[in-house]
């Protein structure tokens, strides 16, 4: 078996969820979950089917970001996959019902960060052991990078 870096592109100032599931009744599913979060988010989906035929299936309120999806778990080639790729919304606004969604197995990453997905090939096909989410850290956050990351925080409108 051989481990191969595959990178997840997506547009830079938008967010991805990226995750494993176990049914074609994601696609639909994440859609729900995605569409009733918060009504300024743009969406596009995508979930490698594993059996049958084995189809990308597919969905979004954008069109755009739906097949950016799709072409990203079709070069991936790992059954049971799904993507999220996201505009107008970070991942803490619809993480915590994306992983209620009964399809749902796991999460890997929730980022707008560069990703490589660490995917191991053998004989049934491809699998996801890992991810790596960006870069290594530089050091300690000093007093004044706390003070940045907490104006960061109320700039986003997450923090009062």
């Amino acid at each position: 078996m051989n481990i191969e870096p595959v990178p997840i592109q997506f547009p830079e100032g938008s967010n991805i969820i990226f995750g494993q599931s176990h049914f074609i009744k994601t696609v639909e599913d994440l859609h729900e979950v995605m569409a009733t979060s918060t009504p300024t988010i743009k969406f596009g989906l995508a979930f490698s089917e594993a059996s049958g035929p084995c189809l990308v299936r597919y969905s979004g309120n954008d069109a755009g970001l739906a097949q950016i999806a799709a072409d990203n778990i079709l070069r991936l080639a790992c059954g049971h996959t799904f993507l999220i790729v996201m505009t107008d919304a970070f991942p803490i606004h619809v993480l915590n019902a994306v992983k209620s969604c009964p399809e749902v197995c796991r999460i890997f990453c929730a980022t707008g960060n560069p990703i490589t997905a660490l995917v191991v090939r053998g004989p049934q096909g491809g699998g996801v052991i890992g991810v790596i989410d960006g870069s290594g850290p530089k050091g300690i956050e000093t007093p004044a990078d706390q003070d940045k990351r907490r104006a960061f925080l109320r700039q986003i409108g997450l923090k009062l």
